[in-house]
This record gives structure tokens, sequence and C-alpha cells, in this order.
């Protein structure tokens, strides 16, 4: 029976490096890659210096993210998305662009709206909101992604902190805009999308090869393609 594509990516397992195997340089590895060679796929994977990575898919009606960890060994390249949970995340303001947030708030009441954009709500993030006074106030993101706190009106917003529920973290202080603050409402994304939708896959394994990076498992549809690394700009 022919699995798809979904099934396959689930299957997806990390082949370790064979014996005697020349060592990659990881630096030179970080980059911007595109699948090529798949047909009706499109996917992209970026490997950050940090060793951190993002990887999307675009499949007919399916979009599948993934993000986490990676490393190379030999002419092997690990992406890993279980063990990050120790990692907490990070936060950014909305772009001007993404800031198209159709919530009108009455006097006396701030907003933030946490997620990702077109992927989704944050739900479960402490939200330190803190006026020009220094007067602060807390509230936690239900599951649209969303919290509200009661200010006067005199109050001037200045900056909003974030942290998931419960982390002893400290809060990730960001600046709230002038035209948000005046509006009452604030956006932030989560940096890494794995916090809002689920992963698509554990553990993926892809191997160096001229051209770019391809899939280790042979019987993964993913496999027939390579991932060819975007010139630097």
């Amino acid at each position: 029976m022919k699995r798809s594509l979904a099934c396959l990516l689930a299957c997806a397992a990390f082949v370790t490096a064979s014996a005697g195997a020349a060592d990659v340089n990881t630096a030179t590895l970080a980059g911007h890659y595109y699948l090529q060679g798949v047909t009706e796929v499109g996917s992209e994977l970026l490997l950050k210096p940090d060793g951190t990575f993002q990887w999307m898919l675009s499949y007919g009606n399916t979009d599948q993210q993934a993000s986490g960890e990676w490393r190379a060994a030999g002419d092997q390249v690990t992406l890993n998305t279980a063990n990050t949970g120790a990692r907490e995340p990070q936060f950014r303001p909305f772009t001007k662009a993404e800031m198209r947030v159709d919530k009108t708030v009455k006097p006396g009441v701030w907003a933030v709206i946490v997620g990702e954009p077109a992927i989704g709500p944050m739900p479960d993030v402490e939200v330190r909101f803190e006026a020009k006074s220094g007067k602060t106030a807390t509230a936690v993101t239900g599951a649209g992604g969303g919290a509200t706190v009661p200010m006067p009106a005199s109050e001037q917003w200045v900056r909003a902190g974030l942290r998931r529920k419960g982390a002893k973290a400290d809060y990730q202080w960001l600046a709230v805009a002038p035209e948000q603050a005046q509006a009452r409402v604030a956006a932030f994304a989560v940096t890494e999308a794995r916090w809002v939708s689920p992963q698509a896959f554990q553990k993926l394994g892809l191997k160096v090869v001229k051209g770019g990076l391809q899939v280790s498992d042979a019987g993964n549809g993913l496999a027939a393609g390579v991932y060819a690394k975007q010139p630097a700009k």
C-alpha cells in the first residue's frame, strides 16, 4: 500500500555516520535551503549558526512545521525537535505588515495578543503590562492568545514582559510601539512555530551530498530530492 507523505515523514529516522566518514564544517552548513526534485511538494529548511533550525513543508492542503536543534557528525546532519523543551520561548513584536489585529478594546483596558502570524495563537503566556509611571498588571493569554488587564486612562503603556505560565525564567521585556500603546492593543510573535503547532517529526537525518542535503531514509518521500542551499546575499 502506498504510504502518504505525512506517514513517511513520521517514520523518518536518523542514520548514523559511517565509520571513516569525513567531518563536515558546521559553519558552512548554516543557511537557507529549498527542496528540489520532489513534484508538488514545497519545503524549506533554515539551519541557523546558533545550532537551531526551522523547517516547513507544504503538500496539497497540508502544511507542516518543525523547529529545534541541529548538529553535524561525519557526513550526517540531524534535526532534533525532541530535546528542546528546556529552552524557553522567545518573542518579538509583530511587524507593521503583520499587525492586522481586528480587536477593539474599551477605555481603561489594555490588551495583548501572542502567537505566530498565519499559524495560530499561543495560550498560557504570562504577560506583565508596565506603564510609564511604573504601575504594572499581569494576565495570562487564553486559548485565543489574548490577555487583557484594567488600567486607568491616565496611564501610558511603555512595555510588556512575556514568559510561559509557571516558568521561573525572567520576563522577556519588549517595548510597545507608540501607535499600539495609543490603541491599547499590542501583538507579539513567538519566534519558534513549535509553541503554536504540532511538530512534524521528532528526528530527521540528512546526508551531505553534492548540491546540498538529502534525507537519509531512502523510504522517505523527500529522499527523492535534495535541499539545495540558497546562495548568501
